[in-house]
Parts: C-alpha cells; structure tokens; sequence
C-alpha cells in the first residue's frame, strides 16, 4: 500500500513539473546602457521597472556599461537582452568594421525602435581660450571611453573639421563623470561627450566653473554625411550657456538580438512606447522618442517582436 502511494505520488509530481506553468521559466533581461553619469543609465533604470512590472515573470537588470561599442558586442555574445547604441556604431557593427572595435559582422544584432539623437557636446573651461574647434589644436582633450561610441564620434568630427588626435597636446580617454573631474582640477582643457541634451556631466561641469560649449559648424557636419545631421545645443541647457550653439546629432537605437524570444521583445517594445512618460521622467532626452519614428533610419533588421507590435500599430502594413 505504501508503494502504490509512493508511485502515485510520484507521478503527481511528474505531471506538476511538465505542466506549461512548471516547465516555463522566468525570463531575464540584462539591460545594457552606458556610464552613471550619462543618459542611457537612467533610462535603461526606467524601463528595467517598466519591465518588471509589466513582463510577467520578468526578472531585469541594468548593467552599466562603456556604452555603444560594449554593449555591441555583448548583445552578439547573448550577454544582454537590450541594448541602447549610438546609429554610427549599430552600422559598423553590422559590417563588422574592425576598426571600429567589431572583428567580425556582429549578425546576431536586431533592432527594436530609434530612440533619442546624442548631441555631439564640446565643453572646454573658459580659462582653456578653446571657444572654436579648431582652438582644441595642441590642447587636452577627453574623447570618452576608447572605442565607444562618444571616442568613435570624437574621430569623425575632428577628421571632418581637418583635424586628428595628433593635433592635441594630449588625448584622455575617459567616461563622462571623469572627463569632467579633470577639467575641474585644471588638468584637462575640454571634453566631448555624445549623449542627449542636458547630459548630467556637463550640468556639473558648467555649475562648477565658467565653461564654453564649442560649435560643431553645419559644414563640418555637412562633410560627415549620414548618420550625423546638423542640430543645436539650446540656450540655457547649461548654467551660463546664453546662445544656441550649432552641432552635430546622431540617432541612438534599441536593440536586441535574434535569441531573444518574439513574444519577450514584443512585450518589450509594446511597453517602451506605452510609458514614455516614465523615460521622460528619468530623463528629458527621451522626449524625442515618439512610435511615429519608431523604424526611422534603422541599420540592421528588426526583431520578429518588433515588427509584430509595429504591424499592430499600422506602422507596417
């Protein structure tokens, strides 16, 4: 009897573990964005909310990061569910520019949605007498983390406006909230930093000390072509900023990869456009982002999950 009890038992159990709810596992999602000081952190900090609320049986994570080129190569490595990358970046993953900091085509990548423009920000202490790019020549300058995106970014506009490293006195490659320590010490004359506007770092900076924002002219941008387009800095996006300041903006993108399941990224996209108030909140850069734009300039593929959501909202017919 004690038998026949133990084998009942024994199949109840069997018939738990293989039911649908048993044999379905939590989905995680690993957030990748870039340096605390930046823009991506606190967005990737709201959605990872939004996505445990509203993803059942989600568990999320954020993971600070050295930004676009890192968080890349994570993606095609499946160390990562989503992703924020600048649009110059997501292309020469795509075509595997090893240059770039990609070895290989990263095929894996597939995307969700265009985000928010990165305004290329040029900041230089006013004691530096840097007011012009071309006074950064044989003066100090951090360009970001090496090969991030932002260092990518420093290299186009300083070829574009007929310049390379070679004409600084020193090169720093440096994420934002350090860049920014150094010029307060006096240890470094400028910073650029590509990130959406009213960027933490520099807010410190320009409260901190009398600060220039330097101009990136539209016919420097015209020579960089697609995916840069011309755009400006507005007055009073920094503590003693008194005029608009012409630069350059790239698109930022969410993305994924191909492992990632159709059902999760569907979820995943129909949530990121429900509560856009919430990224708004986290930071004023994501009020650029808005469904009708959702698909503009796209560098690789989308998602199957995408695409679904996008089919929904009669963007793709």
């Amino acid at each position: 009897m004690g038998g026949l009890r133990r084998f009942r038992m024994a199949m109840l159990a069997g018939a738990v573990a293989l039911s649908p709810a048993a044999v379905q596992a939590d989905q995680f999602i690993n957030i990748l964005t870039g340096g605390t000081s930046g823009v991506y952190y606190p967005i990737g900090v709201a959605l990872s909310k939004i996505y445990g609320e509203g993803i059942e049986g989600a568990r999320t994570q954020v993971q600070s990061t050295k930004a676009s080129v890192e968080n890349l190569n994570l993606l095609q490595q499946g160390k990562g569910e989503f992703a924020i990358a600048l649009g110059d970046s997501v292309k020469m993953a795509w075509e595997g520019n090893e240059e770039a900091g990609f070895k290989a085509p990263l095929s894996k990548l597939r995307g969700i949605a265009a985000a928010y423009p990165n305004y290329i920000q040029i900041a230089a202490s006013a004691d530096s007498g840097v007011k012009t790019l071309a006074d950064l020549k044989g003066k100090s300058l951090s360009v970001g983390a090496a090969k991030s995106g932002t260092e990518l970014n420093a290299r186009a506009i300083l070829a574009a406006a007929g310049m390379s490293y070679d004409d600084l006195a020193k090169t720093e490659y440096l994420p934002f909230a350090e860049s920014v320590e150094l010029l307060k010490n006096r240890q470094l004359d400028a910073t650029l930093q590509s990130a959406g506007l009213g960027v933490a770092s520099l807010k410190d900076l320009a409260t901190s000390l009398p600060t220039s924002i330097v101009a990136v002219p539209a016919d420097v941008v015209e020579k960089l072509g697609a995916p840069y387009v011309a755009a400006t800095i507005p007055a009073g996006t920094y503590e003693g900023q008194a005029e608009d300041v012409p630069t350059a903006a790239v698109i930022n993108f969410f993305l994924t990869h191909e492992d990632v399941s159709e059902e999760t990224v569907y979820q995943m996209t129909k949530l990121l456009f429900e509560n856009l108030p919430e990224l708004v909140a986290a930071h004023k850069a994501a009020g650029a982002i808005s469904l009708e734009n959702a698909m503009q300039g796209m560098p690789l593929p989308l998602h199957p999950g995408a695409e679904r959501y996008y089919r929904e909202a009669g963007l793709i017919k």
